[in-house]
């Protein structure tokens, strides 16, 4: 099984950038055989074409909920493909979260056959700031179970 993880977010704005975060930490920790990972910024179209051939994806951004900073959820990727259609579409308006949907239709057989998104509810998305503590702590959590326990993910949340 090939698995693509990929962090999403900005990283000059907080925990916002906790995506591109947990990615460097997945590089540092080392990554499971048969895994790789990609920065997906905020640059969703990219996220699109980088699941191509991938048996599993699993995407990585923030959130804001109003749930308490560092809380996780765990989304099947079918559930966030029926959005809205965009309006005025320009690709600073296309996420990710546009991406799996457009994806479907781009890559048909070379679509994945499962995505799973994890939300980390974030608590400051202000220029330059740092991680809170709460969503740092989610993040090496999370980064840790996705580094040694992959293949038991549904364990995670």
């Amino acid at each position: 099984m090939k698995t693509l993880i990929i962090g999403c977010g900005n990283l000059l704005r907080g925990d916002d950038g906790v995506g591109p975060i947990l990615i460097r930490r997945l590089w540092e920790i080392g990554l499971p055989e048969g895994v790789r990972v990609a920065d997906g910024g905020t640059a969703g179209m990219d996220v699109a074409f980088q699941m191509r051939g991938a048996d599993r994806v699993i995407i990585v951004d923030a959130c804001r909920t109003g749930a308490s900073p560092g809380t996780l959820y765990r989304v099947p990727g079918d559930q966030l493909e029926q959005l809205p259609p965009l309006e005025g579409i320009n690709l600073h308006a296309f996420r990710w979260d546009h991406a799996l949907a457009f994806g479907r239709w781009l890559l048909k057989d070379a679509y994945p056959r499962d995505i799973t998104v994890f939300l980390i509810e974030g608590e400051c998305f202000d220029h330059g700031a740092p991680l809170s503590p709460a969503v740092q702590a989610r993040m090496e959590e999370l980064a840790q179970s996705l580094a040694t326990t992959l293949d038991t993910i549904d364990a995670v949340c």
